[in-house]
């Protein structure tokens, strides 16, 4: 085959092309390296601001402190979870004026708190003293909001769900109801107890039209409740050293401590974690 034969200014143009095309190529990879760095650099913001805090620059509360065993057992959490959302518990066992509702955070400060479950009615009859102020605090702080019943396991289901929905009003933006649920029953079988929180469920879901979720802790649910709520949302509370509350099943919710310190509050709370994003626990939210 007769090799090609270019004239001196086609030969030109053709190394022009060559060299525009290059130079096309290196701005592009270029431009894709540059939005690489800036997408890496929002994905690690947490993690760098978390661990320059944790070596450089921590946060001492001035009235509270744990043992050196929870400190490290919290760093721990914490650092394996930062992709996550955190949020607490409140009850009137915490008083008011502990709590300053604007600048609540975690993790040397560089962690927020975005949401917080309180307990709103108890049994039959009782309802928790702070719950309608707290309830209205953190809706002004733009607060997703989750509200629960805790269940007393020799009383009547059905009363207990009407003192829940005769002192709880959700509204969009809310976490579906949650049930805690501790307790053995001394005068019910424990096959009897299941067949009650399951009328619980059902009166509280026909009125929001979500399944109600289940809290309790993980030896509770491991040796009473499971397999009686699947598909049910599981907020699941141990305190020990391991890297997720069940080592098997799937999890919505961890409480991770009852020894919470954070920044803005004056006492210790319970600490929980989302299993998933901000973006992701507002679609877990009431339409």
């Amino acid at each position: 085959m007769t090799p090609r034969k270019y004239t001196k200014k086609t030969a030109k143009k053709v190394h022009e092309n060559r060299r525009k095309n290059y130079f096309f190529r290196r701005k592009v990879i270029l431009a894709i390296l540059i939005v690489a760095l800036i997408g890496t650099g929002f994905y690690l913001k947490q993690s760098i601001s978390y661990y320059y805090a944790l070596y450089f620059n921590k946060f001492n509360h001035k009235k509270l402190h744990n043992n050196e065993t929870e400190t490290l057992r919290i760093q721990k959490i914490l650092s394996a979870n930062l992709d996550k959302t955190y949020g607490f518990d409140v009850s009137h066992y915490q008083n008011r004026e502990d709590i300053k509702w604007d600048s609540l955070s975690i993790g040397n400060k560089t962690i927020p708190l975005e949401f917080v479950v309180m307990r709103a009615t108890m049994g039959n009859r009782n309802a928790d003293k702070h719950f309608d102020e707290f309830w209205a605090k953190a809706q002004k702080h733009n607060l997703i909001r989750g509200a629960y019943h805790f269940y007393r396991a020799d009383e009547d289901p059905v009363i207990q769900a009407n003192n829940f929905l005769a002192n709880v009003k959700l509204e969009s933006g809310d976490l579906p109801p949650i049930l805690d649920i501790e307790k053995i029953p001394k005068r019910k079988t424990n096959k009897k107890l299941i067949e009650d929180l399951k009328v619980w469920c059902k009166i509280v879901e026909e009125t929001y039209g979500e399944k109600p979720i289940i809290y309790t802790y993980y030896h509770y649910y491991k040796d009473f409740l499971k397999g009686e709520f699947d598909g049910y949302p599981l907020w699941l509370a141990n305190y020990n050293d391991v890297p997720s509350p069940t080592p098997n099943d799937h999890w919505d919710f961890w409480q991770f401590t009852e020894n919470g310190i954070v920044h803005g509050i004056n006492t210790k709370v319970d600490l929980d974690i989302y299993n998933g994003s901000t973006w992701s626990l507002k679609r877990l939210t009431l339409d």
